[in-house]
């Protein structure tokens, strides 16, 4: 039984909202698929308003159901911020924190955070979703993330940053890659060499076409790919040059399979490691115990990527 504050019809609604189909919320929620139907129009019948289009393979939600969607995405998050200072009143550091990060994070900071607030901290729990900077902001205002640690945070009134660190635009090669006997590295250097470009969703990706519209003008043997995994093992085989940061590919620079070099231009893109969340919602302690942990981390692995450059 949900132990949540929220009433079950909202909760089955936002099942269904999520998964598309009555069938595949009654599997996730272990009741009978009819039991969702009749709160389903039971929520429809006392708001007079369809809440979703019923189609032959599945349920989508009409606009009156994106804003009941919202609205208890909204709930949700005050409901887990009313019950960790429920329990911080209480004297326990207990309850879950939703956190959105990145893809790079998944093999950097990640392991180590979800490694350190277990051992640490071992009744917080972590529920991590992955995706782009505008996707981890979307979550936070919708309330499906609590916190979000990303790259280049827009500035917005709407969002909070808890913290953030500057660092160099540049690119990555492999270790005996020519470009490693230049000492004033320009944009200009770079592009006589493959190129492996990440996806349009990250900001990189948008100053590059922007600044640089010239470089998508012909493929001369760029690779263009959504998979960051992809591009730092393409630079690493020595033949592509990636840009990226830092932080994307601290696993590699610390273990020397990677160099970083930063470009001197006036104009390169500023970029940097944000922490963040919602600016209308009270930082809690949970939050602020996992945040904490990820800065501190952050700042380790930048050390140790540099220090072996």
């Amino acid at each position: 039984m949900s132990r949540s504050l929220i009433p079950a019809a909202l909760l089955y609604f936002d099942r269904v909202a999520s998964t598309g189909s009555i069938q595949a919320a009654a599997r996730a929620q272990n009741v009978a698929a009819s039991a969702i139907d009749r709160q389903i129009l039971g929520l429809e019948e006392r708001l007079g308003v369809k809440l979703f289009d019923r189609m032959p393979k599945g349920m989508r939600l009409t606009a009156a159901g994106e804003a009941l969607v919202r609205l208890v995405h909204r709930w949700r998050a005050e409901e887990r911020n009313a019950v960790a200072e429920i329990f911080q009143l209480q004297g326990m550091r207990q309850g879950q924190v939703n956190l959105f990060a990145m893809d790079s994070h998944a093999t950097t900071i990640l392991p180590r955070l979800v490694q350190e607030i277990a051992a640490a901290h071992p009744l917080i729990g972590l529920s991590i979703q992955i995706g782009s900077t505008d996707e981890a902001a979307a979550a936070l205002l919708s309330g499906q993330a609590d916190l979000a640690i990303v790259f280049n945070l827009p500035q917005r009134s709407d969002l909070r940053s808890l913290w953030s660190l500057p660092l160099p635009f540049g690119c990555v090669v492999a270790p005996d890659h020519p470009l490693l006997s230049r000492p004033d590295l320009k944009f200009q250097d770079v592009v006589t060499y493959p190129i492996a470009l990440q996806s349009r969703s990250l900001l990189i990706r948008r100053f590059l076409e922007v600044q640089y519209s010239w470089l998508f003008a012909e493929p001369h043997g760029r690779v263009e790919t959504n998979s960051l995994h992809l591009v730092k093992h393409l630079a690493r085989s020595g033949n592509y040059v990636a840009f990226t940061s830092e932080l994307d590919a601290a696993t590699e620079l610390a273990e020397g399979s990677l160099r970083f070099l930063p470009l001197t231009e006036i104009d390169a893109l500023p970029q940097s490691a944000d922490i963040a969340i919602d600016a209308s919602k009270p930082l809690n302690a949970l939050v602020k115990i996992v945040s904490d942990h990820a800065e501190t981390l952050i700042g380790q692995i930048l050390v140790a990527a540099r220090n072996r450059c």
